[in-house]
């Protein structure tokens, strides 16, 4: 993170993050609350570890990462994400059209496993299909009414087979071994459409490494640490910080469900969405 996004972040938290001093000791500076704060976010390591580094408290780092997450949720959250609208919507439209040729797609939905601590009332709730306890975060990320063969295909997001079919959310045919080549096609379109929601994931995880093991913290601040590294991700994003890509990989998100599309009483207005879809992509090979 560049010095200009990190005076910008102390600027914009200040009113939140600033204390007097007291009798008996002075406040931790603002920069301070801000540094060590995103240091956690970056790295994960230990709260010992932090206040080694710093010459404070485990305790005061406790309380600094939960006051700029907190922080960070009420004050910047609904600035750096927002699902797009009107002219903004139709920009990342054009934009999923133009580098990866899907039409009218607004984003890539997709879900990742956070491991966490599990509170121990209803620890079980939290045990997924993989052997240990997460909660799942979902996100819609962007490319960064038509007609399409006779149907009017609406607005959608693509989503990978854990998701329903839906009219407003695409997923692949299912491969049961006989696909035709039009099918087969569809499927290696919107894959390759979806690797925006993985690289996603993986720039997340890889400048927040928090997100990439246990976060250490009290079940009920985890939604708040993730939108605060949603949040600095953005902010990263927009100011063009610098990624460092020989980072190791973070790894795609695991898959919350099973393959197949749904059985017994269908919408078919999303098969027919994705018929057309076909249609429309076996006139431009």
């Amino acid at each position: 993170m560049s010095k200009t996004t990190f005076d910008m972040l102390c600027q914009r938290l200040s009113t939140f993050l600033s204390y007097d001093d007291t009798t008996f000791r002075r406040a931790i500076p603002l920069q301070m609350h801000v540094g060590v704060a995103l240091w956690w976010l970056a790295t994960g390591v230990g709260y010992c570890t932090l206040a080694h580094l710093f010459g404070i408290s485990s305790a005061s780092v406790c309380l600094i990462v939960n006051d700029f997450c907190q922080a960070m949720r009420d004050e910047l959250l609904r600035e750096y994400i927002q699902f797009p609208q009107l002219d903004e919507l139709q920009n990342v439209i054009r934009g999923f059209k133009t580098r990866w040729g899907f039409p009218q797609c607004a984003g890539a939905i997709d879900g990742s496993h956070i491991p966490v601590i599990a509170p121990s009332e209803d620890h079980t709730d939290y045990f997924n299909r993989k052997g240990w306890h997460s909660v799942i975060f979902q996100a819609v990320v962007d490319h960064r009414f038509d007609e399409i063969q006779g149907i009017q295909v609406p607005i959608m997001l693509l989503g990978d087979p854990a998701y329903s079919l839906r009219p407003w959310i695409m997923k692949g045919y299912p491969d049961t071994g006989n696909l035709t080549d039009g099918q087969r096609y569809v499927n290696q379109r919107l894959s390759r459409a979806r690797m925006t929601v993985e690289c996603a994931f993986g720039r997340l995880k890889g400048r927040w490494r928090c997100l990439a093991k246990r976060l250490d913290v009290d079940i009920a601040l985890v939604p708040t640490v993730i939108a605060a590294c949603c949040t600095l991700h953005n902010i990263c994003e927009k100011h063009n910080e610098k990624y460092g890509e020989d980072l190791p990989a973070a790894g795609p998100p695991e898959a919350t469900g099973e393959d197949g599309d749904p059985v017994g009483a269908v919408d078919t207005q999303p098969l027919r969405v994705r018929e057309a879809l076909t249609q429309h992509f076996a006139t431009q090979r």
